[in-house]
């Protein structure tokens, strides 16, 4: 089956290794020079809709999986789509649940699907007041996409006020933080959960936790992720069991009830706090980078039939069966606010195992040699 792979992060390089292993011929666009090893590559922006629909046609595309969540919320499965094209990834309409937070909060608020306390700020001369109203300081998330970096732990209201004036007066993230959430903050474990869904029918990915903090100790800013690993053993029976009635099979019905299915994977960031309940942290509408890099390579049961299933709304309801695994981040210097590019990874073929590095612009290479 021939597959075009949108994107060329180190998510769509995991993407490519698992689709190729299970007999794939893929096309990733643009893809890398590590997705060039394994597959046919095309220079094309993710954002050129009609070069894209062009491949497809010329190419005898049969599946087309879309991996940045960037052109999902712009529309890109929409096209493909209606282009004919079978397509593995939601609509905009769908994808809003992670183009938009303050989107997200108020769906949530509508399928009463547990999460924490929220308040949407648009006006900086309404922050002030906004912070009163939290017991302790809150999470500061800039309302659109920022490339995983517009998230706030803050550790006092001061560092929480700086924040979301750095999105609403400073313009920190651009048009994503012109309004931000404050949201309580939520204790316990995260874990990323993914659904491969039709719209209706779901299987499930092992359980992942990645790791956004930039330092060892948990310390320094937040990043798009420095390492996961799955499964993650706090999502016990139980925990799924919770997981599963309170927050995906409702997620996916409300998404049905406003008239906009979600046909794709469904990446929901748990909180799950010490007495095993589960609420939304958020959702994001695409595979997660870097859980992915872990569940591809731990995964055993075969991915390309369940997202032609998907694409074709025949899915079964599941769950892919992988073995435990893991990966750690490797990134260029100033990370994540201004990395640097080009640098050159001495040594590598003195790394042993197989081992995902990726690094500014989050391009994932696959390493073998003798270890050190």
């Amino acid at each position: 089956m021939r597959v075009l792979l949108i994107g060329g992060g180190g998510r769509e390089h995991a993407l490519a290794w698992r689709l190729v292993r299970d007999g794939a011929d893929v096309i990733a666009a643009p893809g890398s020079d590590a997705i060039a090893e394994l597959a046919r590559t095309a220079a094309i922006d993710p954002a050129g809709t009609g070069e894209l629909i062009e491949l497809a046609r010329r190419e005898r595309v049969e599946l087309a999986v879309v991996g940045p969540e960037q052109p999902l919320v712009d529309g890109l499965a929409d096209a493909l789509r209606a282009a004919g094209i079978p397509t593995f990834g939601p609509s905009a309409a769908a994808a809003r649940l992670e183009g938009s937070k303050a989107d997200a909060k108020a769906f949530m608020r509508r399928h009463e699907i547990p999460t924490a306390a929220a308040e949407l700020v648009r006006d900086p001369a309404d922050l002030s007041a906004a912070l009163r109203r939290f017991s302790q300081p809150p999470v500061v998330k800039a309302d659109g996409l920022a490339a995983g970096k517009g998230v706030t732990v803050a550790s006092s209201f001061a560092e929480a006020e700086q924040a979301a004036r750095a999105c609403l007066e400073r313009d920190r993230f651009g048009a994503a933080g012109r309004q931000v959430v404050l949201e309580q903050r939520l204790t316990g474990q995260e874990v990323s959960l993914f659904a491969i869904t039709d719209g209706t029918r779901f299987a499930l990915l092992a359980p992942a936790q990645d790791h956004k903090r930039l330092g060892d100790g948990d310390a320094g800013p937040n990043t798009g992720g420095m390492g996961a690993y799955a499964p993650a053993p706090v999502f016990d029976s139980d925990v799924r069991e919770r997981a599963l009635a309170s927050i995906v099979a409702p997620t996916l019905a409300g998404l049905r009830a406003e008239g906009r299915p979600f046909v794709g994977v469904l990446f929901v960031g748990l909180m799950i706090d010490a007495d095993g309940l589960p609420q939304v942290i958020e959702y994001n509408c695409r595979f997660g980078d870097p859980e992915t890099q872990a569940q591809m390579f731990g995964l055993r049961t075969p991915l390309l039939g369940t997202l032609v299933d998907a694409a074709h709304g025949q899915l079964r309801d599941d769950e892919l069966v992988g073995d435990p695994a893991a990966v750690v981040g490797m990134a260029a210097a100033g990370y994540p606010d201004t990395p640097g590019r080009g640098d050159v990874i001495p040594d590598l073929a003195e790394v042993t195992g197989l081992l995902w590095c990726f690094c500014s612009p989050w391009l994932s290479l696959p390493l073998l040699g003798p270890v050190m």
